[in-house]
């Protein structure tokens, strides 16, 4: 295919509380791959690493619901795991696709993992970018997780005006690299294109404020290893080494572990590669190899001796 994956465009996806912002590559006839970024990040997370996969794929790479430039949900209406399931469901209907691998980093990789598992028939492969595929929560945490949300909810609703702070460009962006100090000073401004909205006065971030509420969905680890089992495709799961699982306590990478060894008993593929949480952005040649791989493997030679 002659289509270099340096062509890129916007798309929109018309849902109905708005729409789902995305930017695409490669040609319309390739394998159709979605991307899913992580919490709070953007679609632009992928700006550096999908020029370097196989280019007989169709990359589209969304800003998720209340991220970059996608409409915000409507008020009184929580951000959840099964409600990001439901938006992916509706973006595939609008893109006419009907089967396809995901590409999740991160918060993505969990709608990538929980969607898989709701709709195995729809999914080729899996690739999750430092994610387990999941995120489970403790029975006795989660009522009071839920409580949490809830409430802060109903404590932001109650107040009589939103106040957006307005920042200058050089300030957004020292907030954007302490929220998340393992970013480069590239990757912030990359994730900055489409994170920040010019107001009168300077720049305002665009992502919705209810973002940061407690999300009051979670699964148990139970509930999650049966999802998992329900996942039909191959699964790739890249970790990075000093990534995700590193800044989780003990519990928590216990929790992490059996995951990863539920993928494995599968027959799936669990990965390390040197660097931080953003590795697949900062440093993406380090990633492109291992993810190329599997993409040709998994999904390209397969389709093509099906075909």
């Amino acid at each position: 295919m002659s289509t270099t994956l340096k062509e890129v465009s916007e798309i929109s996806i018309p849902l109905p509380w708005g729409q789902i912002k995305a930017r695409a590559w490669g040609p319309d006839d390739g394998y159709p791959v979605l991307c899913l970024h992580g919490w709070a990040d953007n679609c632009g997370s992928f700006n550096t690493l999908i020029p370097l996969l196989p280019k007989e794929c169709r990359y589209v790479a969304l800003d998720h619901a209340g991220h970059g430039l996608s409409s915000h949900r409507p008020s009184g209406v929580f951000y959840t795991f099964p409600s990001y399931v439901a938006d992916l469901y509706r973006v595939a209907d609008g893109l006419k696709w009907t089967k396809f691998s995901i590409i999740g980093h991160s918060m993505g990789g969990n709608v990538a993992g929980m969607f898989s598992a709701l709709y195995p028939e729809m999914v080729d492969a899996i690739i999750l970018l430092d994610a387990p595929g999941f995120l489970p929560k403790d029975a006795a945490e989660i009522s009071e997780l839920m409580r949490e949300g809830i409430h802060e909810m109903l404590q932001y609703e109650t107040k009589a005006e939103q106040k957006t702070k307005v920042y200058t460009y050089e300030k957004a962006m020292e907030r954007l690299l302490a929220a998340n100090p393992t970013l480069s000073e590239e990757s912030v401004r990359i994730l900055l294109e489409r994170g920040l909205a010019a107001v009168e006065g300077g720049f305002v971030f665009s992502r919705d404020l209810r973002l940061n509420f407690k999300n009051i969905v979670r699964l148990t680890l139970e509930q999650s290893l049966e999802m998992q089992s329900r996942i039909k495709s191959s699964v790739l799961v890249v970790l990075a080494d000093k990534g995700l699982s590193t800044l989780q306590d003990s519990k928590q990478k216990e929790t992490i572990s059996t995951l990863l060894q539920g993928y494995l008993d599968r027959n799936h593929t669990v990965v390390t590669v040197p660097g931080d949480h953003h590795v697949h952005l900062n440093n993406p040649e380090v990633v492109a190899p291992v993810v190329s791989d599997f993409l040709q493997r998994k999904v390209i030679s397969q389709q093509l001796s099906a075909s």
